[in-house]
């Protein structure tokens, strides 16, 4: 990803400033200086093996305690039906856009978009698959733990204005918001090093929260279910990250050589 260099593989891979220091991979004998897929490391947490573990029990505990708790969700609830009291025309119209722009259709166009562009453009297709990893590992924690703690969304008949009826056992946690902050984590790496990393980190965070509030406004789903899904997104993406650091190098070192362009072929 932009703004990290090339990780040397006898290095530690949480060590940044180790990451800076690493030099390029070694070419194979018989290949042009080069020409091999160079890896690029997704930033990487200290003991993130950890932190992804702690962070996917405290989504389990969330989960199990709104399920089990007697009264939690009827408590909740009154969030969603204080909000559905005081809908705005405008405020329903940014809500119902980020319902449609974060749901699984669009989502998936936006990444395959992101992608193909580093990928076509940026000629970088390490960038490209390790943007399309870290942008998806939302989606797949969040189904995760949708299969573990079922729990029902909310009645939209105990709604004043339901906009959006949606039924089943998929509320915890909410698969929007988990593809907002893995997206926004995406789009981070990709600026990190350069002068817009600032800007997109404070992008992302802002866009993730109000993604969180729209699916509390629309009525879909509970605050905790809402708030599981920053934690579940963030658990995906440490351990994608240090997942990849650890093994996407000797799966490059397997692949042949991409073949030089035209241009610089004698």
């Amino acid at each position: 990803m932009p703004g990290t260099a090339p990780l040397d593989r006898a290095t530690a891979p949480h060590d940044p400033a180790a990451v800076d220091r690493a030099s390029a991979p070694h070419d194979a004998p018989g290949t042009r200086p080069g020409a091999r897929l160079q890896f690029r490391a997704i930033p990487q947490a200290r003991h993130w093996l950890l932190w992804g573990a702690l962070l996917s029990v405290a989504v389990l505990a969330l989960g199990l305690a709104a399920q089990l708790v007697p009264g939690s969700s009827a408590a909740e609830l009154g969030v969603d039906q204080d909000l559905s009291q005081h809908h705005a025309a405008l405020l329903t119209g940014v809500a119902m856009a980020f319902n449609v722009v974060f749901g699984p259709a669009v989502g998936v166009v936006i990444v395959a978009a992101v992608a193909l562009y580093l990928w076509m453009v940026r000629r970088s297709m390490v960038k490209a698959v390790a943007f399309g990893l870290v942008a998806c590992s939302g989606w797949v924690a969040s189904e995760f733990f949708k299969l573990i703690i079922a729990r029902q969304r909310p009645n939209p008949a105990l709604l004043f204005d339901p906009l959006s009826p949606e039924t089943g056992s998929n509320s915890f946690p909410s698969g929007h918001v988990s593809f907002a902050v893995a997206l926004g984590f995406a789009l981070y790496f990709l600026a990190r090093g350069t002068r817009w990393a600032r800007v997109t980190a404070v992008a992302a965070v802002g866009l993730a929260l109000v993604v969180a509030w729209s699916r509390l406004y629309i009525g879909v789903h509970y605050p905790s279910d809402v708030a599981a899904s920053f934690l579940a997104a963030s658990a995906a993406v440490l351990l994608l990250a240090g997942l990849w650091n650890r093994f996407a190098p000797h799966l490059l070192d397997r692949l042949p050589a991409p073949a030089p362009p035209r241009s610089a072929r004698p």
